[in-house]
């Protein structure tokens, strides 16, 4: 699944490591999630749009329109 996660991360000058904190699972797993390795799971998906203050559909893309 594509995402913005990366972007978003950046564009706050958060480490991988503070955005973990932040949504309490590991650094590995916001690695796993930014690079498509790892789909979150829909709570994990919701805690990440509230957090960005955003629906989740402008943060993760399925690649189908």
């Amino acid at each position: 699944m594509n995402n913005r996660l990366k972007v978003l991360r950046a564009e706050r000058d958060w480490s991988q490591a503070e955005l973990a904190v932040q949504l309490d699972v590991s650094r590995q797993a916001v690695n796993a999630i930014e690079t498509g390795k790892h789909d979150p799971s829909l709570p994990l998906a919701f805690r990440i749009g509230r957090l960005f203050g955003m629906p989740i559909e402008e943060i993760f893309d399925d690649g189908h329109a």
